[in-house]
């Protein structure tokens, strides 16, 4: 007989017992009012009474038991039920309704499930719409079975790739440092520390060359096979290329090892997925050939396509690379094994190599994406982040990758050639960085309105009018050199960007509300009717925006079509102050939006503009542009925010 009357009170007596808790606390745990918390308090305490114990309320703390007779308590029966943790927020509900589907041999009720965790039906109900969404990402559907509950419909292996991703995914919430240490209900009978020898010893012996990552998702993947063949849902039919010899004889010695848990081995379907698994976290070698859907794709060639497209598109030409074509050509032979049998990877640097390379990232994302009938299967941003990091790697050997503004100066002398001549040469030397851009006389120098260039170097004594003045002496002295040096070493690439691109016609202040695709087609109506871009681009700028949201972080978002499409670089700048909604799924909002048009003749100097949002982003200056009344506004903030980066 329980000693509770209902299943609530064992566990709310079993939380007040571990610690002090507040009355919302407790409601908010247990999805209940806390009128119902109270109810339930005093039942509880109609049962403690007979075991020298209650449960009291103390202002300021919360609820905590006290007991009055130790003896008496000490007679209170044990529990027989273990005590679960339940899941509480929406995205734990989620993780632990997917696996209960993936687990389950038999419908469940979510009536069932709602009784067990103490919330509502609706609530689950509308936790369900994501766990749909997450099952369909692996083919798989929920379907009704008349007064029985749901079932899960889908191929073993997609199946089994779900729950290893989530696996995945709750081991790495955890920061465990071994896969030995994980604890989960699902795999509680599995011995870890075995199948982790196994593989290891396999893997030695055949010099199989894997990451950490690597090695640890290969020890969930073994274990959930094992969980599912015990379960009898063993795969019997698996199509897979030809595994190569070395991969075929450490499958066949692993294998082996699994009879240990099955008691027998396993049929050729699971050889096949097992060998599968391997290859795909197998670090390669220099191979040549990239598998695919009905045969082999050649590596070169696809690696030679995506070249090709990075050079005709972007003007950086790659081709002659051999480190990075062998590099890619490599990555390329694991990736496609990944992509084809959905065998997620996380990318750990994804975040950083979206926010701080992001013309890496977007010149490899229109590279692939022009690609789709060469490569027929979905390309994750994780796999996407991986590729990157070698395309970003290559324009960083070959080029500087971005625009650097070098100082531009006008040099003011009435001195003859040959001294004009020793001062230029001895300036170049020193800072072959400077541009001396104009000589001029004294007198021409009077007649200047204003400066254009960044600073003056002169001979003569001037009267400063816009820009900085150096005075030196026909052969510089060491002071003098130093003085021109601080000017020299200045910065100047962002403000000049920022002057270049952007200007007061292209700025504008979302005050109500707005949708991405009002202000999508509004912005290129009025860029089109100006002359920056053809009706080709919104299309492009929508296709890219489908593939992986532009926002880079600081809730600042770089919208921009596949590849340099417009006629004349511009940036417009948009200020929502209420947001936009930019991602809908992650529930992602822009407030600060730069919606890029560039050209290819200005391909060069438009790429510092990459530069410049990162610098917003690291200097978290989105609140503060947001304070922008006007455009004049809008630039004395930004050019406060870049100078302190500096």
């Amino acid at each position: 007989m329980a000693l509770f009357p209902y299943q609530r009170l064992a566990y709310l007596f079993d939380a007040i017992q571990s610690e002090t808790l507040p009355q919302e606390e407790l409601a908010k745990r247990f999805d209940v009012s806390t009128r119902t918390i109270r109810t339930d308090v005093t039942a509880l305490n109609d049962v403690l009474a007979d075991y020298g114990a209650r449960i009291v309320y103390e202002r300021g703390l919360g609820y905590q038991l006290k007991v009055d007779n130790a003896k008496d308590f000490a007679t209170l029966p044990m529990q027989q039920h273990q005590i679960k943790a339940i899941p509480r927020t929406s995205k734990e509900r989620i993780d632990a309704l997917l696996l209960k589907f993936l687990m389950a041999s038999l419908p469940i009720k979510l009536d069932d499930i709602a009784e067990e965790w103490f919330v509502s039906r609706g609530t689950l109900q509308h936790d369900m719409v994501s766990v749909r969404e997450h099952l369909n990402k692996y083919q798989i559907t929920l379907d009704t079975v008349p007064r029985q509950g749901m079932k899960l419909e889908g191929a073993e292996h997609t199946i089994r790739s779900c729950i290893i991703d989530i696996l995945w995914h709750l081991f790495s919430m955890e920061n465990e440092r071994s896969v030995n240490n994980f604890k989960q209900d699902i795999l509680t009978n599995i011995d870890l520390t075995y199948i982790e020898k196994i593989l290891q010893n396999s893997v030695n012996r055949f010099d199989i060359r894997l990451t950490n990552e690597g090695r640890q998702y290969l020890i969930f993947s073994c274990a959930v096979s094992i969980l599912r063949i015990t379960r009898g849902h063993e795969l019997v039919d698996f199509v897979a290329d030809e595994m190569d010899s070395v991969i075929k004889s450490a499958v066949s010695e692993i294998a082996k090892g699994f009879a240990f848990f099955l008691g027998s081995g396993i049929s050729p379907a699971e050889e096949k997925y097992l060998g599968v698994q391997i290859s795909a976290r197998r670090i390669p070698y220099n191979y040549n050939t990239v598998a695919g859907e009905n045969g082999e794709h050649n590596g070169d060639e696809l690696v030679d396509y995506i070249l090709s497209y990075i050079n005709d598109s972007y003007n950086y030409d790659l081709r002659s690379d051999i480190k990075l074509k062998t590099d890619l050509s490599t990555h390329l032979t694991a990736m496609m094994t990944r992509v084809r049998y959905q065998i997620n990877t996380k990318n750990p640097l994804l975040s950083d190599i979206k926010q701080y390379y992001p013309f890496a990232y977007d010149v490899t994302l229109s590279a692939m994406a022009n690609m789709e009938d060469r490569i027929p299967y979905a390309i994750s941003e994780d796999e996407m982040g991986y590729l990157a990091v070698h395309i970003g790697v290559g324009l960083e050997r070959n080029y500087s990758v971005g625009y650097t503004r070098h100082p531009h100066v006008l040099l003011v002398t009435d001195s003859g050639n040959s001294t004009i001549r020793v001062i230029e040469a001895k300036i170049v030397r020193e800072f072959p960085q400077l541009k001396i851009q104009q000589v001029i006389s004294l007198r021409e120098y009077e007649e200047l309105e204003s400066v254009e260039q960044d600073f003056v170097i002169t001979t003569v004594r001037l009267t400063e009018k816009n820009k900085p003045i150096i005075k030196i002496a026909p052969f510089p002295t060491p002071y003098q050199l130093e003085q021109v040096g601080r000017l020299a070493m200045v910065d100047r690439t962002k403000p000049y960007i920022l002057e270049r691109f952007f200007d007061e016609r292209n700025f504008m202040i979302v005050k109500g509300k707005m949708t991405q695709e009002t202000l999508f087609k509004k912005v290129c109506k009025q860029l089109e009717s100006d002359g920056y871009v053809t009706k080709d681009f919104y299309p492009s700028l929508v296709e890219r925006e489908s593939i992986v949201s532009t926002l880079l972080g600081e809730g600042i978002a770089l919208p921009h079509s596949l590849g340099l499409l417009a006629n004349k670089t511009v940036v417009v700048t948009i200020l929502a102050p209420n947001g936009i909604e930019w991602n809908k799924e992650k529930k992602e909002v822009a407030n600060v939006i730069f919606l890029l048009a560039i050209s290819k003749a200005e391909y060069e100097e438009a790429m510092a503009i990459y530069d410049l949002f990162v610098t917003f982003v690291r200097e978290k200056a989105t609140k503060r542009l947001l304070n922008s009344k006007s455009f004049n506004d809008f630039q004395v903030i930004a050019k406060d925010s870049l100078g302190r980066s500096v």
